[in-house]
C-alpha cells in the first residue's frame, strides 16, 4: 500500500526537520524577520527591508504545511509545523513583491499572500 501525498509529504517534512537538527547551527545573515504562517495568513504579511541589507527571514508554520514563494527573487521554500525554515538573501531591487502559499492549505489558500517592500 502506497503513502498518501499528504502522508509522503508529513514524513519527508519530518527527514528534513530531522536531519537539518544534525547539522551545525549556521549564521544568519543580518536582519532577522519572523514569519509566521498560519491558515489563512501570513504575519507579518507586509514585510519592509532595505536594498542591499542582507535579510534572513525565519519561517515557521502554526498548523498545516505551507509553502513560500517570492517570485520576483527566485525564493522559494516549505513550511513545516514544528520545523524553522529559513531564507537568507539580499534584495538588490527596490520596490513592492508580492509573496504567497503555493501550497495548498485549506478553503482559504487562495488568500493567503502578502508583500515584501523594498526602499
Amino acid at each position: 500500500m502506497r503513502p498518501s501525498p499528504r502522508r509522503r509529504l508529513l514524513l519527508s517534512g519530518a527527514v528534513a526537520g530531522a536531519f537539518t537538527m544534525l547539522l551545525p547551527a549556521r549564521a544568519t545573515a543580518g536582519r532577522v524577520v519572523q514569519v509566521r504562517a498560519r491558515r489563512f495568513e501570513f504575519d507579518p504579511s507586509d514585510i519592509r527591508l532595505t536594498r542591499g541589507e542582507a535579510v534572513t527571514l525565519e519561517f515557521t508554520s502554526l498548523d498545516v504545511p505551507m509553502g513560500f514563494n517570492l517570485s520576483d527573487f527566485g525564493l522559494r521554500t516549505d513550511i513545516l509545523p514544528g520545523v524553522v525554515t529559513r531564507l537568507a538573501f539580499t534584495p538588490d531591487k527596490s520596490g513592492e513583491f508580492p509573496f504567497h502559499c503555493d501550497i495548498f492549505c485549506g478553503s482559504g489558500h487562495e488568500t493567503m499572500s502578502g508583500v515584501i517592500n523594498i526602499s
